[in-house]
């Protein structure tokens, strides 16, 4: 990671739209910083605001206070000089259906004043055999690679990802992520906005988690995992029964219980100290075990952790997990 100047300064961000019943607030003072040279990923549930947050950052849509600084540029003053240094992928991209792949990467490629070889830029995302083919007639997936592709073609200092592997193919999701890691070998900053938690982790120096228009944490993946408290989760069913999560969270080594699917989640230090607790309370309280597995906590724990929502739910929170407090009573997160 570089230790120049930021390439993203964002304080105290806000954004509101006119709404039926009054102002609706998408962004609420948000803050936060992308160092040059870092994957940063912004992550959050639809509607937390974030894209709002990267059209500001990309200068497609205008704040209602606060600052923001781009390669220690502002939109307002440099918005010419700011285009020729960027690349962006949106969530959606509108292309001329009757012109060709190569005509599309050569007409991006001549917005910028250096770069690559437009067939260069295609190969890299696998398009080089789709290179005379009509946009219209391309798969989703394919469009979504030359949407890539031309965000790519100015060999821009920083680009920006919105959901990039929407729709892509395991084998084209992991060359799109190749393509990031070499972008991180050669000191580009990219921002990434995306719904698969293994992206986010694999590919991000750092993230910021944003709900309800704030940040709400931000770290390296490792580091907001392990303020969980545990870096294990036990995931379990019982049958019939649904006792409140509760019931489990003064179990040996359990930082946080909740409800998952159609049984329960438990964040815990120690699985081999927790595993036997549970089982020993299940025959205790005359509860049958439905299923039982473990695994490492993930980005996806923390989301959920934080706001008692999955990522990729939309507007309706889970139960909020239930914390283990002081002298061993619970508490709600």
């Amino acid at each position: 990671m570089s230790s120049a100047a930021p390439a993203i300064v964002v304080k105290d961000l806000r954004k509101t739209y006119p709404g039926r019943e009054g102002p609706v607030e998408a962004v609420r003072g948000l803050s936060l910083e992308v160092f040059t040279g870092e994957c940063f990923g912004l992550l959050g549930p639809n509607g937390a605001g974030k894209t709002t947050t990267v059209e500001i950052m990309e200068g497609l849509n205008e704040p209602t206070s606060g600052q923001v600084e781009v390669l220690g540029m502002t939109w307002a003053k440099d918005e010419e000089a700011l285009r020729r240094r960027i690349g962006v992928t949106l969530q959606e991209t509108r292309l001329p259906d009757h012109a060709t792949v190569l005509e599309m990467a050569r007409l991006f490629r001549s917005f910028y004043p250096t770069g690559p070889d437009p067939m260069e830029t295609l190969t890299r995302v696998a398009l080089e055999s789709k290179s005379g083919s009509i946009v219209e007639t391309l798969s989703g997936g394919q469009q979504r690679r030359l949407s890539v592709a031309l965000a790519l073609v100015g060999d821009p200092d920083l680009l920006f990802f919105d959901e990039p592997t929407t729709g892509l193919d395991p084998q084209s999701r992991r060359q799109l992520w190749d393509v990031i890691r070499e972008l991180q070998g050669r000191g580009r900053t990219t921002v990434l906005t995306t719904h698969y938690m293994d992206e986010a982790e694999r590919l991000c120096d750092r993230v910021a988690i944003v709900d309800y228009g704030q940040v709400i944490a931000i770290g390296s993946p490792r580091e907001l995992i392990l303020k969980l408290g545990g870096e294990h989760i036990v995931e379990f069913a019982v049958v019939g029964a649904t006792p409140p999560p509760e019931e489990f969270a003064g179990l040996a080594s359990v930082q946080t219980s909740r409800t998952e699917a159609d049984g329960y989640a438990l964040t815990v230090s120690q699985a081999h100290k927790t595993i036997p607790d549970l089982l020993a309370k299940l025959s205790q309280d005359g509860l049958e075990l439905a299923r039982l597995t473990t695994r490492q906590a993930s980005l996806e724990d923390v989301f959920v952790s934080l706001t008692g929502r999955h990522l990729r739910d939309n507007d309706e929170p889970a139960a909020a997990p239930v914390k283990r407090g002081r002298r061993g009573r619970q508490r709600s997160a």
